[in-house]
C-alpha cells in the first residue's frame, strides 16, 4: 500500500518521496486515515515503528484548513516524557512541514534551559511539543494558553506515566477543553495507560501492532559472564577488539554511565556519557556527534536512549542488565534497523544471571552465554 492511498496532500506526498519514504508502516497505513477523520486513536507500537510520522503528517494536514487563533493560543499539543524526544519530534514536524502550502510552526519546550526565550518564541506557534513540568511553568506565566486545543498528542504515554508525570498532565488535561482529538501512542499498554485511555479517549480506533517474534531476528545476540569488578576492562577489549566504530552502551545509572567514560577516557577511547544530570547543550552536542560518527561510543541510561534513533547503529553493549525485559528488547532494538545486521552485546555478572534468564524466557529467545574467563 503506498503513500497515495492514505488521503494525504501531494506536497506532503512529495516530501515523503523526498526523504526516501517509499511504504507505510502497519501504524501508519492504520493511522494516518483515521487522524485525517479527526478520530481519537490508541496506537500501540514498538520504538521504530513509526509512530511519530503516523500523527505528524495527518495533523500537519488538517492544520491546513485550521483557523487563525489568537497569539499564544496554541491548536496542536503533542506531550512528551524527555527533551530529546521533544526535540525528535520537533524535527520531524519541521521537516515534512517544508512543503505544505499554509506554514505551521513548530516550537518544543522543556526544562533544563531558559524559560525566556520559549517564552517569546511561542508567539505565533501552531503546534507545541512539551515535557508536562515545562509547560505547567509556562502556563503559570500567562505565556501560553490551551483553550484552543484541537489536538491533543500523548507520545510515548507509558514512559511519561512510569516516570510520575501522571499528576502534572492531569492537571494540563484540565486546561483543554472538552471536544478535541486525542492520539495516544505508547510502546505498551500496561494497566495505568488502559485507564487514562478509559477516561481520555472516546470511541477511539485502536491499533495494536504486535511485535513480530522474527522482528529480533536481524540482531546477533550475546552475552558474557563477567564479574563486576572486570567489567570495565572487558568492554574495553571488546570495543577494541571488535573495532567498534560506534557503540551506544547502557548503564543503570547516571553514576555508572559517568564512571564508564571516565574509564574509557582515561585508557584513550573516545566516549561521552548523556544522562538527565547533563546539560541540555551537552545532551543535543554528544546525540549530535554520536549520530553524525564524529563520536564513537556513546553511554546512555534508560531514559536517555528514548531519544537515539539511528538506522545503521552496529553495536549495543548493555554493561548492566535493565530492570525489566521490556527494557532489554528497547534496548537491544537500537541497533539491527533499516535491514541492516545488528550486534547487541550483554555484559552479565554472576548475580544477574537468574534475572538474564528471565528476560530470554520473556523474550522467547535463547541467548548465547560465554564465560569471559575462558576467552
Amino acid at each position: 500500500m503506498p503513500f497515495t492511498t492514505l488521503g494525504l496532500i501531494p506536497e506532503l506526498l512529495r516530501v515523503l518521496s523526498d526523504q526516501k519514504y517509499t511504504e507505510p508502516t502497519p501504524i501508519q497505513q492504520a493511522a494516518i486515515p483515521a487522524i485525517l477523520n479527526k478520530r481519537d486513536v490508541l496506537g500501540i507500537a514498538k520504538t521504530g515503528s513509526g509512530k511519530t510520522a503516523s500523527y505528524v503528517l495527518p495533523i500537519l494536514m488538517n492544520l491546513q484548513k485550521a483557523v487563525a487563533l489568537k497569539n499564544r493560543h496554541v491548536n496542536v499539543l503533542v506531550l512528551v516524557p524527555t527533551r530529546e524526544l521533544a526535540e525528535q519530534v520537533k524535527d520531524v514536524f519541521q521537516t515534512f512541514g517544508k512543503g505544505v502550502p499554509v506554514p505551521v510552526k513548530t516550537l518544543a519546550v522543556y526544562g533544563g534551559v531558559s524559560i525566556n526565550p520559549q517564552m517569546t518564541a511561542l508567539q505565533g506557534t501552531n503546534v507545541l511539543i512539551a515535557t508536562p513540568g515545562r509547560l505547567l511553568e509556562l502556563l503559570e506565566m500567562n505565556s501560553v494558553y490551551l483553550s484552543s486545543i484541537e489536538t491533543l498528542v500523548l507520545d510515548e504515554a507509558d514512559k511519561m506515566l512510569n516516570l510520575g508525570f501522571k499528576e502534572e498532565v492531569n492537571k494540563i488535561i484540565a486546561l483543554l477543553p472538552e471536544k478535541r482529538q486525542n492520539i495516544l501512542l505508547s510502546a505498551t499498554l500496561n494497566q495505568d495507560l488502559q485507564l487514562i485511555h478509559q477516561v481520555l479517549l472516546h470511541d477511539p480506533l485502536v491499533i495494536k501492532i504486535e511485535a513480530q517474534e522474527d522482528s529480533l531476528e536481524q540482531i546477533n545476540q550475546v552475552a558474557y559472564i563477567v564479574s563486576d569488578e572486570k567489567k570495565g576492562p572487558f568492554l574495553r577489549y571488546l570495543i577494541g577488539h571488535h573495532e567498534m566504530k560506534q557503540v551506544l552502551i547502557f548503564a543503570s545509572s547516571v553514576h555508572t554511565a559517568d564512571a564508564i567514560v571516565n574509564k574509557l577516557v582515561k585508557n584513550n577511547f573516545q566516549a561521552k556519557a548523556i544522562h538527565s544530570k547533563k546539560s541540555q547543550g551537552a545532551r543535543n552536542e554528544a546525540l549530535s556527534n554520536f549520530k553524525s560518527g564524529r563520536l564513537k561510543i556513546l553511554v546512555a541510561t534508560d531514559l536517555m536512549g528514548r531519544g537515539i534513533d539511528i538506522d545503521q547503529l552496529p553495536f549495543v553493549i548493555n554493561y548492566e542488565l535493565p530492570r525489566s525485559p521490556k527494557d532489554y528488547i528497547h534496548r537491544i532494538g537500537r541497533t539491527g534497523r533499516a535491514d541492516k545486521l545488528g550486534e547487541a552485546i550483554s555484559l552479565v555478572s554472576p548475580d544477574e544471571l537468574h534475572h538474564f534468564e528471565v528476560i530470554q524466557k520473556k523474550m522467547g529467545k535463547q541467548v548465547k552465554l560465554i564465560d569471559s574467563e575462558n576467552m
